[in-house]
């Protein structure tokens, strides 16, 4: 069980008015199953990101409103990694 403790998990979305949200299981019902996925693809879109955003550092021809754009989703992406992370380090 991933970021399991004691029944407990941080799951990688976060709830009403961003306040985190959790789950009491053993780890093996369909909400965990899916907090897997949701990690297992915030995860790769944080990689697709980071290759997106050296493509983009490279092209001098990268406007400051794409860059912009390109931070914010790598803002958001973050939020999500370190959610992850705290999640596992629990």
């Amino acid at each position: 069980m991933r970021g399991d403790v004691g029944g407990v998990r941080l799951l990688p979305w976060a709830g009403a008015e961003g306040k985190p949200c959790y789950l009491v299981s053993d780890g093996i019902g369909p909400v965990s199953r899916l907090a897997d996925t949701v990690e297992s693809v915030q995860l790769g879109m944080a990689d697709n990101l980071l290759d997106h955003a050296a493509d983009m550092l490279a092209d001098r021809r990268a406007t400051p409103a794409q860059l912009r754009f390109l931070l914010a989703r790598m803002s958001e992406s973050l939020t999500d990694v370190l959610r992850i992370a705290e999640s596992r380090g629990a």
